[in-house]
């Protein structure tokens, strides 16, 4: 079996590995090198180094919808073209290009959270379980017959970034066994139900900002969802300046959903600040609190509270998140 993969993203490295000792894979096609960090230096994306250090071919088209690149790919004459993370919607040229199938390897339970921000969204959204699917691409997003399907239990305490290395890591076994059942001719389609549809949109830094009218549980899933990209933020006021400055959040998070508060506790309230933590109001006076521990302030590394509080003051009383601001 003839395999092109096109990939980008950092969750698709073992997928190609999988593909590589298999020996079958002709070409990456990934995205272009692009600037990066605060010099903007142009740099790839992680998995073409990885292709380039296990002599695989590497396509890098600013568009795969392009004559180039299609001219570029039939030459290839792959039998199946396999998708992950990859960052550009596919042409149904493309798509009818392989002979056999073109399939993509999807991080959440289909048709439960399409769209780029899946492992975001699972852990946003509270669900007991996510996994990666099999299926066939076409041209509606994330919308083919399903091929296979692996889950597994969450814990409600992963980040973002445990999700992302645990699905990374699930994913090759199922894509291998996707390729063996096209190739033996046993792969069965499963057609998605859409009224269980639900679609996670690309996330911006701006969408990082902490609503703390939210009850307690969900900004403590936010935290853990948004990290580390784009990463959550407050606003403090500075009692030196008198100034509100951006107060990045980390996890871990923890949640106390009874906890007494004042009657005039508002949200974003500072209810306690220790050495322990910050207490912070949620959700009025029911919605419960959440005890952070890490911080960082503007032009600083991250730090604990204790470290926060030697250059920095925050007492009980204080609201954080006022103004409204996207910085």
């Amino acid at each position: 079996m003839r395999i092109v993969m096109m990939a980008t993203g950092e969750i698709a490295i073992p997928c190609f590995r999988a593909l590589r000792e298999r020996g079958q894979l002709l070409a990456l096609v990934t995205q272009p090198d692009r600037p990066a960090g605060r010099k903007h230096r142009l740099t790839p994306p992680l998995i073409k180094k990885v292709a380039e250090e296990a002599n695989v071919k590497v396509l890098q088209p600013e568009s795969v919808r392009s004559d180039e690149s299609l001219a570029q790919l039939r030459e290839l004459e792959p039998d199946v073209v396999v998708v992950m993370a990859y960052g550009q919607l596919l042409s149904q040229d493309v798509i009818d290009l392989p002979k056999q199938a073109c399939i993509n390897v999807h991080a959440s339970l289909l048709p439960r959270h399409r769209g780029a921000a899946c492992i975001q969204a699972a852990i946003e959204a509270g669900d007991d379980e996510t996994g990666v699917t099999i299926m066939h691409v076409v041209k509606k997003l994330d919308a083919g017959d399903i091929i296979r399907k692996a889950s597994i239990p969450l814990r409600g305490t992963e980040t973002a970034e445990d999700l992302h290395d645990t699905l990374a890591r699930l994913a090759p076994a199922e894509l291998l066994a996707a390729l063996d059942a096209l190739e033996k001719g046993t792969a069965t389609r499963e057609e998605q139900d859409e009224n269980l549809m639900t679609y996670a949109r690309k996330l911006t830094r701006a969408d990082g900002k902490i609503d703390w009218s939210q009850p307690a549980l969900q900004v403590s899933r936010k935290i853990r969802a948004y990290h580390p990209w784009p990463g959550t933020y407050t606003t403090y006021p500075s009692v030196k300046s008198g100034a509100d400055k951006m107060l990045k959040i980390f996890p871990p998070v923890d949640v106390y959903a009874g906890i007494e508060k004042p009657l005039d506790a508002r949200p974003g309230m500072v209810l306690e600040a220790s050495a322990d933590g910050l207490i912070i109001s949620c959700g009025g006076v029911y919605g419960g609190a959440v005890r952070i521990s890490t911080l960082q302030p503007p032009g600083a590394r991250k730090m604990n509270v204790e470290s926060f509080f030697a250059g920095h003051k925050m007492i009980p009383g204080m609201i954080l998140g006022l103004p409204d601001r996207n910085d």
